[in-house]
């Protein structure tokens, strides 16, 4: 919900004098990056850590590698005997949840900073954070992340999941114009506080982490901002086979977060599963009954077809690269299948895993929503 005008304008009237009040305390910050085979990020990454406008002597950065077979070692290595504020150490189970974990047991920071292999944050990312951490507006905040690419295949790829029609009403990768409350951010910053009362990630998941992660935080009453006047740049996966695999992920965990926060679920988690589980259920039926199944199928097929189409023009033209068309309505087929059929692929591997469904959902109760005075 959004930060009411009145709260927005004492923010902004208190923002120097308290900055200045805030920045001579100098809060310790831990930046924890889990990190697997990530050498073509981890430089860059590891180059905007060290390049922010904070106090230097008052931040750690914490690389929790997942046994890489890369050169991301070799790389972390030379940065760390450079820069005693580098601490590499090992992530046996090599998923980001574990990583994270591990970190934050040795982080020494009164704010813990959740940050990715293949991202760089704005210089004043980390003090802006701060900042409105110690202000006390919100538990966790972040900023507008923006895709990035290096070939005409991923730049396909980065408009697709930075609109409505490829990943629904994320706030982090639609962007905003002002300060406001959300379901979750990328590279959120925390309170040790709320870490303490949220407790570690879930290593059952190997993906949805954070944003099961962020629902507890919601669960117990705290607050996410988004802050526009941060931002984050992620680098976009390069080709439609690395997409597919990682949104079918998405899709197969997400199935586990339901199970374990039925709430936290919104519609939008669940169009692309009925979309291909339509698909196949009126196939089915037109190979015994070709009259009832095919026309419904075309039908089906013909509005996506259109709708795609017309999204892929809608946002690519303006930006004088209608050549993207062809390119990002493929991306969105592979988005939106690869996800739908990983829901689906999901709900066969964790079918005996509802055991504890009702109870968890008469139990998972968010807090009274945001009001504007809030």
């Amino acid at each position: 919900m959004l930060v009411s005008d009145r709260a927005g304008e004492i923010l902004t009237l208190v923002d120097r004098q308290f900055q200045a009040a805030v920045l001579d305390q100098w809060p310790f910050v831990s930046i924890i990056m889990p990190v697997r085979n990530e050498e073509g990020g981890i430089e860059r990454a590891l180059n905007c850590l060290q390049s922010q406008d904070y106090h230097s002597g008052r931040m750690e950065i914490i690389v929790a590698d997942g046994l890489s077979t890369d050169r991301t070692r070799q790389i972390v290595s030379l940065a760390e005997a450079k820069d005693s504020r580098i601490n590499m150490i090992d992530n046996p189970r090599q998923i980001m949840a574990a990583g994270f974990n591990k970190g934050l047991q040795i982080a020494r920071g009164d704010v813990i900073v959740m940050m990715g292999g293949h991202a760089e944050l704005s210089a004043n990312y980390i003090r802006t954070c701060v900042l409105l951490l110690q202000r006390g507006v919100a538990d966790c905040v972040g900023g507008p992340m923006t895709t990035v690419c290096e070939t005409p295949e991923a730049e396909a790829i980065s408009l697709a999941m930075s609109s409505r029609f490829g990943v629904g009403g994320v706030a982090f990768r639609l962007g905003c114009g002002e300060r406001k409350y959300v379901d979750t951010v990328a590279f959120g910053a925390y309170t040790r506080e709320i870490l303490s009362r949220a407790g570690p990630l879930d290593e059952e998941l190997v993906r949805c982490q954070d944003d099961e992660f962020n629902y507890r935080i919601r669960k117990l009453g705290g607050k996410i901002l988004i802050a526009p006047e941060i931002a984050s740049r992620y680098q976009s996966r390069s080709s439609l086979r690395s997409l597919g695999r990682q949104y079918f992920q998405y899709g197969e965990w997400k199935v586990r977060v339901l199970q374990k926060h039925p709430r936290q679920m919104q519609w939008r988690h669940f169009v692309p599963a009925a979309l291909v589980c339509s698909l196949l259920l009126f196939l089915g039926i037109a190979m015994v009954h070709a009259s009832l199944g095919i026309p419904v199928i075309l039908l089906l097929s013909v509005s996506y077809l259109v709708a795609m189409l017309a999204v892929g023009i809608i946002l690519a033209v303006p930006r004088g690269k209608w050549r993207l068309a062809p390119a990002l309505a493929r991306a969105f087929i592979v988005l939106h299948f690869s996800y739908g059929a990983g829901f689906l692929f999901g709900l066969a591997k964790f079918r005996n895993r509802w055991r504890g469904f009702w109870r968890a959902l008469a139990a998972d109760k968010l807090q009274p929503p945001l009001t504007a005075s809030d």
